[in-house]
């Protein structure tokens, strides 16, 4: 017999059909409580773990003492909604499927006798941690909180930081079997439309079981994969006022259920050199700290092509720079120990993920001391290999992007192999390689990937580099 797709008036035929979708008899913490309301059947739906205790006691207290004279007030779904259930988030409902999702998703579902329709009690709360302080995004002054796992508090933690409203959340469901809620936060009368409307369309056209990895997952169904580029076209932190900020400025968040952290649209090469702790202090020092921020960020990447390139070349390196030429002996050619060194860095980086914090000093000791020191008296490595590639593996965490950190990496990594093979062409070409790349990069809304500087605007680029005083702000 062919199930019917919405509720019917039959009450029996209903609390069938939501068992057998549901699976009650199968999972321990599916629970459907049967009830008398009155002189009316009824059926509560929910998932152990996620209904609150104290308002689903409070809800069945007041179930429990409804007598029969009010029950003859109620001729209809909406009334008894109305009248009989004492709860502010509550809603009515005809198909099977959406009742399902909720009930799953962590609402109530209350099945009626003589109804054709569901009340939904949303009293769901999810298992989570404390708004605490990122591990990534650390802060030197401002508020110490930060996102979490579940999607109703981080969007609260901008809406208590955005009072406006024109601040719009827009939700929706992707995956055909994990549902996973997604929120797209922004600014009407300030973001791009045109972006927007692209968001919204590539959430529409997804089609996936699950997102298996959260956020991840997402991304690569919105943004295109390039294996061949691996520039970030998305932002993401795990802070909330910087995200508000961006919000601010225009720009659009995509909020994923599970994930700590949230993606910012658009995003270009110059957007990195910001971060929320420049403003956290006066014009002058927040100026300051991004063009360290910035030099920092082009040492990571030409530090070693550039002494490389010098150590073949001997005879351009003037006497004041006499004291980078190599003079200690080594048995693995410099190239070798550029790259065996880049290897061992990600190597200590991976085992690092997996060390008990208690153990994380000794591995500290262990992975500068043996690997490093040792290894330059052993005349595997010279100490200027060490010195460099310990200063690129630091500088890299100016930054927050892991993303762009190896995107970094990699271009280092092309630009040395170039210049072991062509020299001075090689480390030429490997530095045209690496504009042709970014030229050829775009963003969500189809600018230029080095936005402001292609196209050139000056003001905007300004922006990016000097942190202005905040009366000279638009926002």
């Amino acid at each position: 017999m062919k199930q019917a797709s919405s509720f019917q008036t039959d009450y029996q035929s209903n609390t069938q059909t939501m068992n057998q979708l549901l699976r009650i008899d199968e999972s321990f913490d599916v629970i459907g409580r049967e009830i008398l309301i009155g002189r009316r059947k009824a059926t509560l739906y929910f998932i152990d773990g996620f209904a609150k205790d104290d308002i689903m006691e409070k809800i069945m207290e007041y179930f429990m003492k409804i007598d029969e004279k009010k029950e003859s007030e109620i001729h209809s779904a909406a009334d008894f909604s109305a009248l009989m259930v004492p709860y502010v988030e509550s809603d009515l409902i005809t198909s099977f499927a959406e009742a399902v999702t909720a009930v799953l998703s962590g609402a109530i579902a209350l099945v009626v006798e003589g109804f054709s329709q569901c009340i939904l009690i949303d009293a769901r709360t999810y298992p989570a941690r404390g708004v605490t302080e990122p591990e990534d995004d650390r802060v030197l002054r401002g508020s110490h909180d930060g996102f979490v796992e579940t999607l109703v508090f981080n969007t609260a933690l901008i809406r208590r930081r955005i009072r406006d409203p024109q601040l719009t959340m827009d939700i929706a469901q992707i995956g055909e079997k994990s549902k996973t809620d997604v929120v797209v936060c922004y600014l009407k009368d300030k973001a791009n439309p045109k972006m927007l409307k692209a968001i919204k369309e590539r959430l529409s056209k997804i089609e996936v079981n699950t997102l298996t990895m959260g956020q991840e997952s997402l991304a690569e169904c919105l943004v295109k994969p390039q294996w061949w580029n691996p520039f970030p076209r998305i932002r993401y932190t795990e802070r909330p006022d910087a995200a508000s900020a961006s919000v601010m400025e225009g720009s659009i968040l995509i909020i994923t259920d599970n994930s700590p952290s949230v993606m910012i649209f658009p995003t270009s090469i110059f957007d990195f050199v910001q971060d929320a702790n420049d403003f956290y202090f006066p014009p002058l020092v927040g100026s300051y700290l991004r063009i360290v921020r910035m030099v920092v960020f082009l040492l990571t990447l030409f530090l070693t092509p550039v002494w490389y390139l010098l150590i073949q070349n001997p005879g351009w390196i003037p006497s004041w720079l006499d004291f980078i030429k190599v003079t200690e002996p080594n048995s693995v050619p410099i190239l070798a120990q550029l790259l065996i060194v880049e290897l061992v860095i990600d190597g200590l980086k991976l085992a690092s993920l997996n060390t008990p914090s208690v153990l994380s000093n000794s591995f500290s000791v262990v992975g500068a001391l043996i690997l490093g020191d040792f290894a330059v008296k052993a005349h595997w490595f010279v100490p200027e290999v060490v010195l460099y590639m310990a200063f690129v593996a630091i500088a890299g965490f100016t930054q927050p992007s892991f993303e762009l950190g190896y995107a970094l990496k990699f271009f280092r990594v092309i630009l040395l192999v170039l210049t072991a093979l062509f020299n001075l062409w090689g480390f030429i070409g490997g530095i045209v390689l690496l504009l042709v790349v970014l030229c050829c990069t775009r963003t969500l809304d189809g600018r230029r990937y080095l936005h402001p500087l292609i196209p050139f605007h000056g003001k905007e680029l300004l922006s990016l580099l000097i942190r202005r005083p905040i009366k000279q702000s638009k926002n």
